[in-house]
């Protein structure tokens, strides 16, 4: 890695000890990520995030004191640009939406981690939205069931400039944040800039979503 490439730093609140040190070990073997703190409940996440956050935050929900909850709604009020990956073994609708809506990037389940935790952590920094397999089916269905408004923006609220449009027509197309710069001759920083500021337009937290929010309006082909 370059001497001045940037690096990405790491916290996690994690209660069970063989999880935090798979975890720690898999940031720890990234030359490009720091991992800053490791909180074992709650309140020791609280108290040290409170002078500051790091660039990703790692949640568990399930914590011996508090739920992880309050910790994902805490860091995303007060630090808007920390990314939030929830880890857990919640996979429930409930868990899940309440986690999305606090404010997490991602969602994990646990028993799903079958690669380097490394992986996610890149693609949230890079303006993704990882989420394992079931849990992008639930937030689908979820933004799929009949008479449900809860999540959904009003056709007036929701307004793309061209360039967001542009942006949003080719990822919907299936092409990476790298063939989409290209594409439109700007750097792969500006798309996903870009699409930090759809996803605030469209009241989503991922590209699924983003993708179909967007049809849902009419806002892209």
């Amino acid at each position: 890695m370059a001497a001045d490439a940037p690096v990405t730093t790491v916290a996690m609140v994690e209660d069970d000890r063989d999880t935090r040190a798979r975890l720690a070990a898999s940031i720890r073997a990234q030359a490009s990520l720091e991992l800053v703190a490791e909180y074992t409940t709650g309140a020791e996440a609280l108290a040290g995030l409170d002078p500051g956050a790091p660039d990703v935050l790692l949640v568990d929900l399930g914590l011996p004191d508090i739920s992880g909850l309050e910790v994902v709604r805490f860091a995303a009020e007060r630090y808007p640009e920390c990314d939030i990956l929830v880890i857990s073994i919640f996979g429930d609708e409930a868990n899940v939406l309440a986690a999305l809506e606090a404010g997490a990037r991602g969602y994990l389940l646990k028993g799903s981690l079958q690669h380097d935790i490394a992986f996610d952590i890149q693609d949230i920094r890079n303006g993704g939205s990882p989420l394992s397999p079931i849990i992008a089916r639930q937030v689908l269905k979820r933004l799929r069931a009949p008479g449900d408004t809860s999540r959904r923006v009003g056709e007036d609220e929701a307004t793309l400039t061209a360039r967001e449009g542009e942006i949003l027509n080719a990822i919907s197309r299936g092409f990476s944040y790298a063939e989409t710069a290209q594409m439109l001759g700007i750097s792969v920083g500006t798309v996903h800039t870009f699409l930090k500021r759809i996803y605030r337009k469209l009241a989503v937290h991922s590209k699924t979503e983003a993708v179909f929010e967007a049809n849902r309006l009419g806002l892209i082909r």
